[in-house]
């Protein structure tokens, strides 16, 4: 149903008088001189206006010439005066008015939202109507009852309200939804698709609805089409569609035995071959018939499962994923029953091998594609799996890794993290710990990936936090480093996996972290001789955020001699290792003085450090700069730097506009150390009238 033309008219022109109105009354009452009298002339204007329109109405009420059609300049004036003190006493009569009448379409649109709340959608309906009857623009109002009319299937109505609510707001995202789900419903494809991307342009936080929205859109309207097609077959006579019905029909005969149900299964499932197979059975209602037998229901569901019930769950697995593959109206459909929902899990649960395998291959064709993720996003609790998927990670066959291409396909998604919740269920943490304690005797390959899945989880903070306060989970990660220390024959992959968890784990500080950060930084400097360039790399990462949480882990990793080797790691090359070993020696040489002098010897005159200096990296040079000025403070260490250039270099960083502040902040700050540790660097920096550089840099800190 289409806006009414008449109703459209008399809605913008009652807008256009309260605008009027308004912008009048602001107008008269307005302190400048020149507004009050822009006001005032338009009043006067519209008094002439009104004067014509009765001289008008007088002419054609008696037919008879008018005299005097024009009052005399006093009359005018004194009927001016009156008009716009009519006009003033209106406007607030009018405003005094209008919050009545808000008050009153609140309260109405409030019930008419309980009613809602109740599905009593129409008695929604005729509370938001006799809202919009005491205030016709209202956009929420037309938007509740647009939505009502959506669950009540009267789709035009659903458009219509819509239409008004953009009159009210051009901008209202919820119109533009609702608006695009009416046309998808009435099949209009791509009047649905340009409300969804109106809706976007009006609110382009909503990147995520737009996708789904459009996604679903695309799905229908494939569905449509091959059912169309499926018609066309069936009405010529397919042999493959009355194969499909025949078996359906034999599977609904009651009183049967589970065996010839989970029999006949096997055969449907064998004669559905193809995209037009898949839509004749949905379409001949295979879904439902199934969910309707109460004897293929029971063996599904068992708690225990004989050899009928074990025959007739693979049976099911192998025609849900021949109905599945590839088609997503299948797909959504399947995953919409609530006993699939939950037997799944127990499922793959179940350590009966054929079952397991099913079930990861039918899951398998929805993690593999962004639409299969979204359909398990939306109807599964995917917590839930987080469990059973790791439960595969011991099995030596193609189980684990089934389980874990589902689990890291998942664990990547943002939906997979937001659903998992604030917190891990109850029964993960203890397996985990258990996978890493008996990692010898567990898949590695899969070991790994799973590490790596929980390491993905730890960005949201919820888990994160609750993995980084549990000693279990700290304690099997250094015992499996204990395992690869002591045994080098455990896979690196592991290794790799874990040192990389405790990366994201020391995200957070707590006192449990502060407690272990000895230990935890110990393994680390010994994973430092390793000759895998990934472990160095992580065991460095591990290092530069454990060696902050406490200061008895850097007096213990100093007496281990970290600087030398972070100068090895600094000397070998490598971004990311470079950038762990800087940041771990400016957490060393901060409180150190044994660090301090360790790096003096180890990097003789400094020389890497200026060499960093003029690295791209920013923070690299941030770093070093820092790392320099901190080393000053021992003896010597400033004059060995006479005639390296460390001047200029720190000056220029010092006084550059476009670096970074922390660049100038440490450049400035090791430059005046050094003049002050040696005035010969004075000297030079006189020379290059840097003085006043440094001065300006050093009272901007000060003042910031």
């Amino acid at each position: 149903m289409l806006c009414d033309p008449d109703q459209e008219r008399d809605f913008q022109r009652f807008l256009c008088r309260v605008e009027e109105i308004s912008n009048l009354v602001q107008g008269l009452s307005s302190a400048d001189p020149a507004v009050k009298e822009k006001a005032l002339a338009a009043a006067e204007e519209k008094l002439h206006e009104q004067e014509a329109s009765r001289e008008e109405a007088s002419r054609v009420a008696v037919d008879r010439t008018v005299i005097n059609t024009r009052p005399s300049d006093a009359a005018g004036a004194v009927d001016a005066e009156a008009f716009l003190a009519a006009l003033e006493k209106d406007a607030k009569e009018r405003a005094q008015q209008r919050k009545r009448n808000e008050l009153l379409a609140k309260a109405l649109q409030e019930k008419g939202n309980e009613a809602f709340r109740k599905g009593d959608y129409a008695t929604a309906v005729q509370r938001y109507t006799a809202g919009l009857e005491k205030l016709r623009d209202k956009q929420e109002l037309y938007t509740n009852r647009a939505q009502a009319y959506l669950r009540m299937h009267e789709y035009e109505k659903a458009i219509a309200d819509c239409e008004w609510a953009l009159k009210c707001n051009g901008k209202c995202a919820k119109a533009f939804f609702l608006m695009g789900k009416a046309h998808l419903a009435l099949q209009h494809y791509s009047q649905s698709r340009q409300c969804y991307e109106q809706l976007l342009q009006a609110d382009p936080q909503r990147q995520s609805l737009f996708e789904d929205c459009v996604n679903e859109v695309n799905l229908e309207e494939k569905r449509l089409k091959a059912e169309e097609r499926a018609k066309e077959e069936a009405e010529s006579g397919s042999l493959a569609a009355l194969a499909i019905k025949e078996l359906l029909q034999n599977l609904h005969r009651p009183g049967q035995s589970i065996l010839y149900y989970a029999g006949g299964i096997r055969l449907l499932a064998g004669a559905v071959t193809g995209c037009t197979e898949q839509t004749f059975f949905r379409t001949n209602n295979g879904f439902s018939l199934l969910r309707a037998n109460e004897a293929v229901r029971r063996g599904f569901c068992a708690e225990r499962r004989g050899s009928a019930e074990l025959e007739l769950s693979v049976s099911l697995l192998l025609l849900w994923q021949a109905v599945c593959t590839g088609n997503e109206a299948n797909q959504h459909l399947l995953l919409s029953d609530p006993d699939v929902n939950a037997q799944l899990p127990k499922l793959l649960s179940s350590g009966v091998a054929e079952i397991q395998q099913q079930t990861l291959a039918l899951l398998s064709l929805y993690s593999g594609n962004e639409t299969g993720r979204r359909l398990l996003g939306k109807h599964l609790d995917l917590s839930n799996w987080l469990q059973a998927l790791m439960s595969c990670v011991p099995y030596s066959d193609t189980r684990a890794g089934s389980a874990m291409d589902i689990l890291s396909e998942l664990a990547a998604g943002a939906r997979f993290r937001s659903q998992a919740g604030a917190l891990l269920p109850s029964g993960v943490l203890p397996l985990f710990t258990q996978l890493l304690a008996s990692a010898k005797l567990v898949n590695q390959a899969a070991l790994a990936r799973c590490v790596g899945s929980l390491g993905t989880l730890c960005a949201a903070v919820g888990i994160r936090v609750q993995l980084a306060e549990s000693r279990q989970c700290w304690q099997a990660c250094l015992q499996l480093l204990d395992q690869y220390l002591s045994n080098p024959s455990l896979s690196q992959e592991c290794v790799c996996a874990v040192l990389g968890l405790m990366m994201n784990l020391l995200l957070e500080s707590n006192l449990l972290i502060q407690g272990l950060a000895v230990e935890i930084s110990g393994r680390s400097l010994c994973l430092l001789g390793d000759k895998a360039g990934g472990i160095v790399t992580r065991a460095c990462g591990v290092l530069s955020r454990s060696l902050a949480a406490a200061s008895s882990a850097v007096e213990a990793a100093v007496r281990g001699g970290v600087v030398k080797k972070m100068i090895q790691v600094l000397r070998a090359g490598g971004e990311l290792s470079s950038s762990y070993a800087l940041r771990t020696l400016c957490i060393c040489t901060r409180s150190s003085r044994q660090a301090q002098e360790d790096l003096v010897r180890a990097d003789r005159g400094l020389r890497l450090l200026l060499e960093l200096l003029a690295s791209e990296d920013e923070v690299a040079v941030g770093n070093a700069a820092l790392c320099l000025g901190q080393c000053l403070a021992v003896p010597g260490a400033a004059s060995s730097l006479l005639g390296s250039g460390a001047v200029p270099a720190l000056l220029r960083l010092a006084g550059g506009d476009a670096a970074p502040a922390s660049v100038q902040r440490n450049s400035a700050l090791a430059l005046g150390r050094l003049c002050l540790a040696e005035p010969r660097h004075l000297l030079q920096l006189r020379q290059l009238n840097g003085l006043a550089i440094l001065h300006s840099c050093l009272k901007h800190l000060q003042s910031s």
